[in-house]
C-alpha cells in the first residue's frame, strides 16, 4: 500500500505505511534521526503515531518529511531477539469462545496457540504489553464487543493476529483463554519490561487444570529466557509513608513533624479522610513511550498549574487531585491552595473552634495542627490541592503522577498518610491566580458542554449518518467514567461503513482526547490514564487546549461535539 498520513489531532500525525516492517524501520529512521520539533513517536502495527510541536514544525511540512522517510525500504538486517517462554495455564473466560469461533476443540486451540513461533512487534496499551505476532495465520479472533472493565494481571489473551500477556488488572477488549505468573513488568527491574519489540516468544502448557489438554512441561511457574533475567515478584506502586507523623510524646501532646534535609523540621500534611479518588499528580512522564508508558499527569492541567503558581511552586510540581471529600491535617506550619472543581473549603483550628473558610485559587496558610476540609464540587469534577514546596513523595520513571492504569506512582492516598513538603521555592506567593478556568463555567451534573473535535484518523470507516450524529445528538457522561477515560452514551450508536462493518483495526498509537468506538458504537473519550495503543478505529479526538474540560465532566453531565 501506499503510504498515507491522517491527522490524529491537532498537534499529531498517524502515518500508515504496509505493515509491521514499515512500521518498525520508521519508527527506528525517526528515533535514530530526530525531526526537530518532534515528540517520541508511538509504533503500530501498521502504524507510527507522531507527536509534534506545530510552534516549530507546520504540519504540511512534518507529512512530507515523514512520506519521504516511509518510502524508504527496511534494510532487512536485523538480527533476531531472545527467547522467552511463558508457562501458561489454558482455562481462560474466552477459551471457549474461541474454539467455537473456529471450530476447533479447546485442546486445538491450546496446541496452536503454544505451537505458533510469537514475536514482539511492538509494546504499547500499558507497560510492558507486547504485541505478540505469530506465524499462525489461522490464529485470529475478533476482539470483544464491548471490552471489559477488569481483565486480571498475568490473563494470556488474543485478538486478531496478536497474543499477549496482561500486566496487570486493566481494562481490555482481547479474547482471554489462560493465565500466566510471569510479570512482564516491574519497575524495579532494569529494565522493567520482560521483552523489547524483535524477542522470540514460545507459550508453554503447564498444569492439569488445562482442559483437554495433557501438560508435558510439568507444573513449574519459571521462566527459561535467553539473555534476561527471570521476572520476580510484581510491579508495585510507589507507598507512601503511613501512620504517625512523628514520635508522640509521653503524657500526649502533638508529634514532631518529621527531620528534612540537615536534620531541620519540615512541614506535612497529614491525610485524616481520603475523599473520592484522591491521588498525587503532576504534568506526567513524557518521553517513555519506548516502555510502553502514557505521559498520564492531571486530568485538568491548567487548573494544577494555575494551583502551583498560587503558593509560588514551579508549575509542575506535585499536587493532589480529588474529587472530594478529602480532609488534611497540618504537621508544622503550611501554605496551600484550592483550584479546579468549586467545591466548601474551610479549616478547623487545632482545639476546636469555628470553622475559617477559604476561597478558591487563593494560597492561604494552615498552622500547625489546624484540619483543612475539602467538600464535593457543585460544579465540575476535580479539585487541586498544591502545597508549598510540592509533596516531596518518590518520583517513578521521573514523574511523581500515580497512572491508574499502568500502576505507575504513588498509591492513591489513606487514612494516615504523609504528605511532606519539599524545599520552599524561591518565588512569592501569589496574590492572584492565573490560568485556572472560570468555576462558573465548569459543568455540573445535567448540564451540556460542548468540546471542538478534529475528525481522523479513522472517520473513513463510519458512516455519514454516524458523523451526522456524532455532533448533532448528546452525550451523557456514564458513571462508569474515570481517569481512563469518559464513556458516553447517546441515543443512537454511531455505525460503521459495512465495508469495515466487521474489521479488525491493527493495533495502533492513541492520544489523549481520543474519541474511540467500540463495535457497540457508544465512544469512549481518552483521558489522561488512556492506553498507548488500542485497536478500536478513533473517529475524532478533541484538541490540546481543550482537554482539561474533558478532565471536569462529572457522571450526568452530557457533551456535544462541534469539528473544526
Amino acid at each position: 500500500m501506499s503510504v498515507r498520513v491522517r491527522v490524529a489531532r491537532d498537534d499529531v500525525l498517524l502515518v500508515e505505511v504496509a505493515d509491521l516492517a514499515a512500521a518498525t524501520a520508521l519508527h527506528r529512521s525517526l528515533s535514530s534521526a530526530p525531526v526537530p520539533g518532534v515528540g517520541q513517536p508511538v509504533p503500530g502495527a501498521r502504524t507510527v503515531l507522531v507527536p509534534f510541536d506545530p510552534r516549530v514544525l507546520p504540519a504540511t511540512t512534518l507529512a512530507a518529511e515523514l512520506r519521504a522517510r516511509a518510502e524508504v525500504p527496511p534494510s532487512g538486517t536485523e538480527q533476531p531477539g531472545r527467547l522467552v517462554e511463558v508457562p501458561t495455564v489454558y482455562d481462560g473466560a474466552d477459551l471457549d469462545g474461541v474454539a467455537a469461533h473456529h471450530g476447533w476443540s479447546v485442546a486445538e486451540v491450546v496446541r496452536r496457540h503454544t505451537g505458533a513461533r510469537w514475536t514482539v512487534g511492538f509494546v504499547g496499551f500499558a507497560p510492558g504489553f507486547g504485541y505478540l505476532v505469530g506465524d499462525d495465520p489461522g490464529l485470529v479472533v475478533p476482539r470483544r464487543a464491548s471490552p471489559r472493565t477488569r481483565v486480571p494481571a498475568g490473563a494470556v489473551a488474543l485478538a486478531g493476529p496478536y497474543s499477549g500477556v496482561y500486566p496487570r488488572e486493566s481494562p481490555g477488549g482481547w479474547q482471554i483463554v489462560g493465565r500466566t505468573a510471569v510479570v512482564t513488568w516491574d519497575e524495579r527491574r532494569d529494565p522493567p519490561a520482560l521483552w523489547v519489540p524483535g524477542d522470540r516468544v514460545r507459550f508453554v502448557a503447564v498444569r492439569e487444570s488445562v482442559r483437554g489438554v495433557s501438560a508435558p512441561f510439568g507444573t513449574s511457574g519459571s521462566v527459561r529466557q535467553s539473555g534476561l533475567p527471570n521476572g520476580a515478584g510484581g510491579a508495585e506502586r510507589t507507598p507512601l509513608q503511613g501512620g504517625a507523623p512523628g514520635r508522640r510524646p509521653a503524657g500526649g501532646g502533638r508529634p514532631a513533624p518529621p527531620p528534612g534535609a540537615g536534620g531541620a523540621e519540615r512541614s506535612i500534611l497529614e491525610v485524616v479522610a481520603p475523599g473520592l479518588q484522591t491521588l498525587v499528580q503532576d504534568l506526567g512522564r513524557p518521553g517513555r513511550a519506548d516502555l510502553g508508558v502514557a505521559t498520564s499527569g492531571a486530568a485538568d492541567p491548567r487548573s494544577l498549574r494555575a494551583a502551583n503558581r498560587a503558593v509560588g511552586n514551579p508549575v509542575d510540581a506535585a499536587a493532589l487531585e480529588t474529587l472530594g471529600g478529602l480532609r488534611l491535617r497540618a504537621h508544622g506550619p503550611v501554605v496551600v491552595a484550592v483550584t479546579g472543581a468549586p467545591t466548601p473549603l474551610s479549616t478547623v483550628p487545632d482545639g476546636g473552634g469555628p470553622a475559617r473558610p477559604h476561597h478558591l485559587g487563593q494560597a492561604f496558610a494552615l498552622a500547625d495542627g489546624d484540619e483543612l476540609s475539602i467538600g464535593t464540587p457543585t460544579r465540575g469534577l476535580r479539585s487541586y490541592l498544591a502545597l508549598r514546596g510540592g509533596l516531596d513523595v518518590p518520583a517513578v520513571l521521573g514523574s511523581r503522577a500515580t497512572d491508574v492504569l499502568a500502576g505507575l506512582g504513588p498509591d492513591p492516598v489513606r487514612a494516615g498518610t504523609l504528605l511532606p513538603a519539599g524545599p520552599p521555592p524561591s518565588a512569592a506567593v501569589a496574590l492572584t491566580t492565573t490560568g485556572a478556568p472560570d468555576p462558573a463555567t465548569l459543568p455540573a451534573p445535567g448540564d451540556v458542554a460542548t468540546l471542538p473535535l478534529v475528525l481522523g484518523p479513522r472517520d473513513d470507516w463510519f458512516t455519514p449518518e454516524a458523523l451526522r450524529l456524532l455532533t448533532e445528538q448528546e452525550w451523557e457522561v456514564t458513571a462508569r467514567s474515570n481517569r481512563v477515560g469518559l464513556r458516553l452514551a447517546g441515543a443512537a450508536p454511531l455505525d460503521r461503513r459495512s465495508a469495515v462493518a466487521h474489521a479488525e483495526l491493527p493495533s495502533e498509537g492513541c492520544v489523549t482526547g481520543a474519541l474511540q468506538v467500540p463495535p457497540d458504537g457508544q465512544p469512549v473519550l481518552f483521558l489522561s490514564d488512556h492506553p498507548l495503543t488500542g485497536g478500536y478505529p478513533v473517529v475524532a479526538a478533541v484538541p490540546t487546549a481543550d482537554l482539561w474540560v474533558a478532565g471536569q465532566m462529572p457522571p450526568g453531565a452530557r457533551l456535544r461535539f462541534r469539528v473544526t
